[in-house]
């Protein structure tokens, strides 16, 4: 959530995220009652789909209650949270989500978790693409963090009306022949913004610029802010100032809205048909829908990323140590993360399966989405995704990427130049590595 986020990084107002995460905080493992079932308690962040899948599993499962925290909530607010819970030994939900991004954070110390190798999950990784399921797994193979969820397969959405209005080709295939590279992705911004139709090309500099450089170092070195020895290469890494340079020559061109990714003006955005592409992994898909609502539904389409291919996104499902129901919580994860939930959190909001034979089913092969004017997402996600390469995250990649993300953010802003925008993002993410 599919990650999400992403950061698997989800998307719905902070507010909402504040709420939902601060209620329930004396933790997921308390029974409903002495006599009566069990509660699970399931902590997310963003869209995972989840909903109909626990129905389904509490029909099946009489004994068991769940209860999900944190839906639509910002990885910025969930994860200070999560970690904080981890630290105090409670709070921590029965099963919680962790964003790829965070993930080497949290293998750190695998003494807060159940290690789900002990508990047959040895038996199910031919059921997860083999990188994800390495990336469960701590430094020396030993111990199984977590159980992999979705993968970010790359697109670009687009709104039809806008680019009608804008003299430009709405049919998806034409539209991706706009734009072969950033370069020319940029071109057709400019020809949009020239046409004035009361929206800004893209929502924000920064969503352009990861996606941008998942997908350059997927393409190189396979590493982005650190290497895979976890040395901190923001600064030597060309993969970086590659996507950096060319965010900022997407910003000179003027055509981002500013819209602050996950805010609740980024939001509003959507509501409103504020900008007109936004870079779209496949858990995207469920948080447009969810931002920009019925009214805008059959007026978005999805078209492929320029630079073809990159992977934004990706999460794993955990079990605190912490929990009380822990054989409990391991079932419900193997059950989500199995292909069969897979396909049904993809059916509800989006997020790409990891495992191969969810890929493969005709549910995800065939499958179209009314929201993006019936849109083959099946074909557009799914045929890739097998020979997706995964960028390595280092120990402090969350941190750092938000101080990176920051100082172009402050070029977006005119706070800065693009020259001290690269600077700030070098040193801040020092610092930031360093603590």
């Amino acid at each position: 959530m599919l990650t999400f986020t992403r950061r698997r990084l989800a998307a719905v107002a902070v507010v909402a995220a504040t709420a939902l995460l601060g209620t329930t905080a004396c933790g997921g493992g308390d029974d409903a009652a002495a006599d009566g079932p069990i509660t699970l308690t399931v902590d997310v962040f963003g869209q995972f789909g989840y909903a109909d899948l626990y129905q389904e599993y509490m029909a099946s499962h009489p004994g068991v209650k769940i209860v999900e925290r944190g839906t639509g909530g910002n990885l910025d607010e969930y994860s200070p949270k999560l970690t904080q819970w981890l630290a105090a030994g409670k709070g921590a939900g029965d099963v919680v989500a962790i964003e790829e991004g965070l993930l080497v954070e949290y293998k750190a110390n695998p003494q807060n978790f159940v290690n789900l190798l002990d508990h047959g999950a040895a038996d199910l990784k031919g059921n997860f693409l083999d990188w994800k399921w390495n990336q469960g797994l701590t430094a020396d193979g030993k111990q199984l963090i977590g159980l992999g969820t979705d993968v970010g397969g790359m697109a670009m959405c687009y709104r039809t009306d806008l680019f009608a209005k804008a003299g430009l080709p709405t049919d998806r295939e034409a539209v991706s022949k706009l734009w072969p590279t950033w370069q020319d992705y940029i071109k057709v911004g400019e020809q949009f913004t020239a046409k004035k139709t009361g929206a800004s090309f893209l929502d924000a500099a920064t969503n352009t610029f990861n996606t941008i450089l998942l997908q350059t170092a997927g393409n190189s070195s396979g590493y982005s802010y650190y290497d895979t020895g976890n040395n901190l290469v923001v600064g030597s890494n060309p993969a970086v100032k590659q996507a950096y340079d060319t965010t900022m020559d997407i910003i000179d061109s003027g055509l981002s809205g500013k819209y602050g990714s996950w805010s609740e003006e980024w939001v509003s955005a959507f509501k409103q048909s504020k900008f007109a592409t936004i870079a779209c992994p496949a858990w995207m898909t469920g948080v447009i829908e969810g931002n920009a609502g019925a009214a805008a539904r059959g007026k978005w389409d999805i078209a492929q990323i320029p630079g073809n291919g990159g992977n934004w996104g990706g999460s794993f499902l955990a079990v605190p140590k912490q929990s009380k129901h822990q054989a409990e919580a391991i079932e419900l994860a193997k059950f989500l993360t199995s292909a069969k939930g897979q396909i049904g959190a993809f059916k509800a909001k989006g997020p790409l399966p990891s495992s191969p034979q969810a890929l493969e089913d005709p549910a995800i092969i065939d499958s179209k989405n009314a929201y993006f004017s019936e849109a083959p997402v099946g074909k557009i996600f799914a045929e890739g995704a097998k020979s997706l390469k995964p960028v390595y995250m280092g120990p402090k990649n969350q941190a750092v990427r938000t101080e990176v993300e920051n100082a172009v953010r402050s070029v977006e802003l005119g706070k800065r130049s693009p020259e001290q925008g690269w600077t700030d993002a070098v040193a801040n993410a020092e610092k930031a590595a360093a603590k």
